[in-house]
């Protein structure tokens, strides 16, 4: 995967990263911001939606379960 700068990002909000994977007209639309603190995730087709939020050691782990199954 890959990722690019999300349309519409604020100045003073996380930066958003829309995975290469997502696609304008799929149901899976996933966007990520890496803060110090915690990484975010979000539907990139609702950015005002719910969010999940991982600590980075969770984040990492979670990273690597998930590259296991692809």
């Amino acid at each position: 995967m890959t990722s690019k700068p999300s349309a519409g990002m604020s100045a003073a909000g996380p930066n958003w990263f829309k995975s290469s994977y997502s696609t304008a007209e799929g149901p899976d639309c996933v966007e990520v911001a890496a803060c110090p603190e915690a990484v975010h995730v979000r539907d990139s087709k609702d950015p005002q939606g719910p969010r999940l939020t991982f600590a980075p050691t969770e984040w990492t782990a979670f990273l690597a379960y998930a590259a296991d199954r692809v």
